[in-house]
């Protein structure tokens, strides 16, 4: 199976934070992925914009190391790259002040499509906004990409949204998350909408519960004075488990367009019950103290030896509506756990009555959609095990793995950035977040943290490359549930 590819209209694309870590490893290659594929045309072009001073040469030899250092491993074509590359330009520019911007403007073309990545703290939205306003540089048709966070409450968010909203419209603005760019997130909708099987099933008469798991086995890196500032709840929790859980629980949109898909994401979100302070486990990674060469701990990480940070949490909430009124989501996130893995497991009801006896064992219907790694959905059924000797039931999965399913071209692994950046040149708002959405999110997210921040709860220790604290399984066996297996 071969997809399509559809190339996008020239554009002039300004990535403000071009010599960037994101810029450097994801959105460059995965632009010269896309030329690559044929879907940048050309006639594309790309500045970068940073303080940095360098010329054009000195920018497109950083950059050309970035490719072959963070791209998809494969040998890089050096024709395709030398042609990529002279698409690219640089200007040193200071985002507040007056360097830079009338050299910027020199290189915005006419009649081309005008894309503006702000890849910078999120301190700097408005001033980039404010002065590509000033210097005429955008016109109705142009879109601005944002990256999270998208403030670090609901006050900071409402402000970042009035900042952007001064200069441009919300059609205009783009707010980036890298998880609903993942085929496997866009394969939801499908398995939801595009299929019969499943849509008359999902609802709470059927369906027991749901768990959403993001496990890393990173610890915070280079990234401790953000992360011990953030957290796993701000950083993980607020967008990127809720747009998953947003779209595994949303009710069918009327149409697929932007709007129809986000207003019911919305409605889900608002919809969303407290989080009781028993319904919640988090959670810091300790060192192996019987290892003298392991990591080091989360406080040691972030040199902060008093932190009460999380770098994991588990919690249970509730969607007060008729689809899910009763059914709980389990909501699980960390860093240093055991395996790698990003899942979306829907378990569904025993079945009422068992005609095989005990002796067969209790066995559920899980569907689980597997984001990272290994892409693909799994249907778990239950079968007679093979052999003479009595009924023996056994569960066995009906696999989609996208490179089993699909074949090498099939499964091709297009990075989710590649395919939200040509979604922002198609005008295309379906895989971005609306401004209400990120304030709504807020609003749900800031009890929770004022309440453990105000009870003074200090996250509980557990082991690197473990699942998380014990609290968080009992968290799952009061309800006499369990956590699925968190495996690589």
């Amino acid at each position: 199976m071969v997809s399509r590819v559809i190339p996008v209209d020239p554009f002039d694309l300004v990535i403000f934070g071009g010599t960037g870590d994101l810029a450097r490893r994801k959105i460059l290659p995965g632009l010269f992925r896309r030329y690559c594929a044929g879907q940048m045309p050309p006639e594309a072009r790309v500045i970068g914009a940073a303080r940095a001073e360098m010329d054009d040469a000195a920018y497109r030899e950083m950059i050309g190391e970035a490719i072959a250092e963070f791209g998809d491993g494969k040998a890089v074509d050096q024709d395709k790259l030398s042609a990529f590359l002279e698409t690219l330009s640089y200007v040193a520019i200071d985002a507040r002040g007056e360097t830079g911007w009338r050299a910027l403007a020199g290189h915005m073309r006419r009649k081309v499509v005008r894309a503006f990545y702000f890849s910078v703290a999120p301190g700097l939205f408005g001033d980039l906004a404010e002065r590509l306003n000033a210097h005429g540089l955008t016109d109705d048709d142009s879109r601005i990409v944002v990256e999270k966070p998208f403030g670090r409450d609901l006050a900071s968010a409402r402000q970042l949204n009035q900042d952007l909203a001064a200069f441009f419209d919300e059609r205009q603005i783009y707010r980036i998350d890298h998880y609903l760019g993942k085929e496997t997130v866009q394969n939801l909708m499908a398995v939801r909408f595009g299929n019969m099987l499943f849509e008359p099933l999902w609802n709470s008469q059927f369906v027991d519960h749901i768990q959403i798991t993001v496990a890393e086995t990173v610890g915070v890196g280079g990234r401790g004075d953000y992360y011990d500032k953030s957290g796993a709840m701000r950083d993980m929790v607020q967008n990127h488990l809720m747009q998953l859980l947003c779209l595994i629980a949303m009710e069918p949109p009327a149409r697929f367009d932007p709007d129809a898909v986000r207003d019911e994401k919305l409605k889900v979100i608002r919809a969303l019950e407290p989080v009781q302070p028993h319904h919640i486990v988090r959670g810091q990674y300790s060192a192996d103290p019987d290892d003298p060469e392991s990591l080091p701990d989360y406080r040691t990480a972030v040199e902060n030896p008093k932190s009460r940070t999380e770098s994991f949490i588990a919690l249970k909430t509730h969607i007060a509506n008729w689809r899910w009124a009763a059914t709980p989501f389990y909501l699980r996130t960390g860093k240093r756990m055991v395996a790698r893995s990003s899942e979306i497991s829907i378990v569904f009801k025993d079945t009422p009555h068992s005609i095989f006896g005990e002796e067969a064992g209790r066995h559920r219907n899980v569907l689980s959609i597997r984001l990272q790694p290994n892409e693909g959905i799994k249907l778990s059924v239950t079968i007679k095990e093979p052999g003479p000797g009595g009924m023996r039931l056994i569960d066995v999965p009906l696999d989609m793995t996208f490179a089993d399913a699909l074949g090498p071209d099939g499964a091709e692994n297009v990075d989710a950035y590649e395919r939200l950046i040509m979604d922002v040149i198609r005008g295309n708002q379906t895989l971005f977040m609306r401004g209400d959405e990120v304030e709504a999110a807020w609003a749900w997210t800031d009890p929770i943290i004022e309440g453990w921040t105000n009870r003074g709860d200090v996250p509980k220790p557990y082991d690197s490359h473990s699942a998380g604290p014990d609290a968080a399984a009992q968290l799952m066996r009061r309800d006499n549930r369990d956590w699925r297996e968190v495996t690589p």
